[in-house]
């Protein structure tokens, strides 16, 4: 089973499916990319299949860089960064819940940086999400 609810490669999700499955969690998907899209304009938003075992994401890119990864769940979504050392360094240094800075520290070193997702259910995870896209486009 694919982490993302979206797992058949033949079809994109459309902007329907994506409400009825995330259900009230639509809202905080929304208010991220309203958000990005307002601090990083512009903001290109693609959906990209990654395969059998992550299904579809939305990638959220600034002309060719990489923001985010917004993967769709049952009634939740995960948000996924890849924060190089200098973002680490800089989120480490944010008011950031304790179980973030342990997701940080914990996550594998690769050469383009750390793979960082969590997991959406609730407003309070939003400014959580801002400060991660801050560190990492401060860089």
């Amino acid at each position: 089973m694919a982490l993302s609810v979206f797992d058949d490669k033949k079809e994109k999700p459309s902007r329907k499916q994506l409400h009825d499955e995330l259900g009230r969690s639509s809202i905080l998907w929304e208010d991220i990319t309203k958000w990005l899209s307002e601090r990083y304009h512009p903001l290109d938003k693609e959906w990209v299949f990654s395969g059998q075992n992550w299904g579809w994401s939305q990638r959220l890119k600034q002309k060719k860089r990489t923001i985010l990864y917004l993967t769709p769940c049952k009634k939740y979504f995960h948000v996924g960064f890849v924060l190089g050392e200098r973002a680490v360094s800089t989120a480490l240094g944010m008011d950031l819940p304790e179980e973030v800075i342990d997701t940080i520290k914990a996550a594998k070193k690769y050469a383009e940086g750390r793979a960082v997702r969590l997991e959406i259910r609730y407003k309070k995870h939003i400014q959580t999400v801002k400060y991660l896209a801050e560190a990492k486009m401060s860089t």
